[in-house]
C-alpha cells in the first residue's frame, strides 16, 4: 500500500502542478491482491487506513480534492470487504462514500468464472450527486452500469468535469 501511496501522492503533485481542481483516483487504488483472503487481510477502516490517513494529509496540503477507491473491511464479518469510494474535500476530510452497488460476476460456460460477490459486500443505497468545492459529482465505480435511470438522468445533470 506505500507503494501505491506514493504513486497517488505524485499524481496530486502532477494535478497540482498543472492547475487542477480535483483528482479522480480509479477503483482499488489502495491494493489489488492476488487473492479474496488477501484482499481481507490487507483492508483497513478508512479512519486508521495509512493510505487513507496518507491522502487526507496530501490533499489538505494541496488544497486539492481528491476521490479514490479503497478496500474497507465489512464490521464483524472477515469474509467480505467493501469496495468503497471516498470523496476528500481540500482540507483533508472525508466528505461522502459509496459503496459498490452492482459486483463483477461472470461465469462463462467452459470459460473463466469471476465472483466479485465472493469477497466483496454489495452496497445497499445509491449516493445522490453531492455539493463540492468544484461542483456538484456523483459517484460511482467500474461495474455500476445498471444504476437506475432516474440516477443516469441526474447525474447527466452534473456538469462533466475534464
Amino acid at each position: 500500500m506505500s507503494h501505491n501511496l506514493t504513486q497517488c501522492r505524485g499524481l496530486m503533485q502532477k494535478a497540482v502542478a498543472a492547475g487542477a481542481k480535483a483528482l479522480f483516483l480509479p477503483e482499488a487504488s489502495d491494493y489489488i491482491a492476488p487473492s479474496t483472503s488477501e484482499t481481507i487481510s490487507l483492508a483497513r477502516p478508512a479512519s486508521s487506513s495509512p493510505f487513507v490517513l496518507g491522502l487526507q494529509a496530501s490533499a489538505k496540503e494541496h488544497r486539492l480534492p481528491v476521490n479514490v477507491g479503497i478496500h474497507e473491511p465489512v464490521r464483524d464479518d472477515g469474509k467480505k470487504v467493501k469496495n468503497t469510494l471516498i470523496w476528500i474535500d481540500e482540507c483533508g476530510e472525508i466528505k461522502q462514500r459509496y459503496q459498490k452497488l452492482h459486483l463483477f460476476d461472470v461465469d462463462v460456460s467452459g470459460g473463466p468464472v469471476l465472483k466479485e460477490s465472493n469477497g466483496v459486500e454489495k452496497g445497499a443505497e445509491i449516493v445522490p450527486p453531492f455539493q463540492t468545492a468544484i461542483g456538484q459529482v456523483g459517484m460511482l465505480i467500474c461495474f455500476d452500469v445498471c444504476p437506475s435511470s432516474s440516477y443516469l438522468a441526474e447525474l447527466a445533470l452534473v456538469p462533466l468535469l475534464v
